[in-house]
């Protein structure tokens, strides 16, 4: 009887990248498709940016309930649930004959990536074959970012040229899921040891996340520079289509999703460069850098200027690049591989929660109000949460240097006094 073909360490890194890459592609697809959405049903801009919020709602409910799913049943079966969800959900999508379709589409993408997200970026760092364990929070970015903008660039370019502009981005985006369930099928089972008392059901049974002791400076540090991430990200890609059309004075699709995925591909050359930036300098600099793309948002808003916007989504990428590897390389430092599926779903938790807050405000202040004035009510609100995380980031950087120089060892073990 011949033995079941596994992957090896790399090959089992490289699958975690494609979830990952799969869950912001994903999560992007429609992003480009919001404008014609609303022109073909009539939506108000609270609408179309209340679907994209619905996903990051899903998501955080999945997370609040069985963020710690993964730790419990292995990052494996964690994975191949969280595709198979995104594959359905692409279907839906696909078949939409209203906007409730899409909401729902979005709530499965948000309950997908809720199983798949934390159990791959915790299974990057326990498979990484660099002796640079920093390599996996930057390949993170590097995953996350190529997913987003393929899901853009590929979207836009399918519906502005493709027949059934509507239909053949979520086909596309249901074939690669399926290629991701068998490449995660293909790596090795890593269930953890059966505990007395424990079984298969009791994994699924809604368990409240715990914070280990020790890290919740750096985990509060971790958090705010992953959510200022996220929620800049959050306008940009629930209102940026209809400020790229507007600056443009194009409805070209393509045109529009190039213009976005500019962004995302600064994101992910960026974190190339990160290997060597130690995590709490990235969030520093994520934190000062995003304040700059923050008042490019706002000028480019006010003022009309498409250069401005250009260089919105340059500054921006760079700033959330810095930002999300360095919040994500804290994150993973601090915490123990016994719950490093559950810290980090309770920091993608926090994270999507205020990105769905900021979606879903952003875009009601941009129906009443105006696109120009939500942009100018949400760049001081973002800048705040900015500093708070510098703030937070140099104070557990005073906080570690004594521990680090009284027991130099490895880096997790000076975190937050752990």
């Amino acid at each position: 009887m011949t033995r079941a073909v596994r992957f090896g360490r790399r090959g089992t890194f490289w699958a975690a990248a494609a979830v990952l890459a799969l869950c912001l592609w994903s999560s992007g697809a429609a992003s480009v498709l919001y404008p014609s959405y609303a022109a073909e049903w009539s939506l108000p801009p609270v609408v179309t940016t209340s679907v994209f919020g619905a996903y990051p709602v899903a998501l955080l409910i999945v997370l609040l309930l069985f963020g710690g799913i993964s730790d419990a049943i292995g990052r494996r079966r964690a994975m191949l649930l969280g595709i198979a969800l995104l594959a359905v959900a692409a279907l839906v999508f696909a078949v939409a004959p209203n906007v409730g379709w899409l909401f729902a589409g979005r709530i499965l993408q948000g309950v997908g990536t809720g199983f798949a997200l934390g159990a791959a970026s915790a299974a990057l760092v326990e498979h990484n074959p660099w002796s640079n364990p920093r390599r996996a929070s930057s390949m993170t970015t590097v995953s996350t970012s190529t997913g987003l903008t393929l899901a853009l660039v590929v979207s836009g370019l399918l519906a502005q040229y493709a027949p059934l502009p509507l239909v053949l981005g979520f086909v596309v985006l249901f074939v690669l899921a399926l290629l991701a369930f068998v490449a995660v099928l293909l790596t090795p089972d890593d269930r953890p040891t059966a505990t007395t008392g424990q079984d298969a059901r009791s994994a699924f049974r809604p368990q409240a996340l715990r914070l280990p002791r020790g890290i919740a400076l750096a985990f509060a540090a971790a958090t705010l520079s992953v959510a200022t991430a996220y929620s800049v990200g959050a306008i940009f890609l629930s209102l940026g289509a209809q400020m790229a059309r507007e600056l443009t004075g194009t409805t070209d699709l393509l045109v529009v999703g190039a213009l976005l995925g500019v962004s995302s591909a600064t994101i992910g050359v960026t974190a190339l460069l990160l290997g060597r930036v130690p995590a709490v300098p990235a969030i520093v600099i994520g934190g000062i850098v995003s304040l700059a793309g923050l008042g490019l948002m706002a000028a480019a808003a006010s003022s009309g200027s498409l250069l401005l916007f250009f260089a919105w989504c340059i500054v921006g990428g760079i700033g959330y690049s810095f930002a999300f590897t360095g919040g994500l390389g804290l994150a993973n430092r601090a915490a123990p591989a016994s719950h490093r599926g559950a810290v980090l779903s309770l920091l993608y938790l926090f994270s999507y929660l205020l990105q769905a807050l900021t979606a879903i405000g952003a875009g009601a202040a941009a129906t009443a109000l105006g696109l120009a004035t939500a942009v100018d009510l949400a760049a001081p609100a973002l800048a705040v949460l900015a500093l708070a995380t510098i703030v937070l980031a140099l104070v557990e950087r005073m906080r570690d240097r004594p521990a680090t120089l009284t027991n130099p060892g490895p880096l997790s073990a000076s975190v937050g006094g752990s």
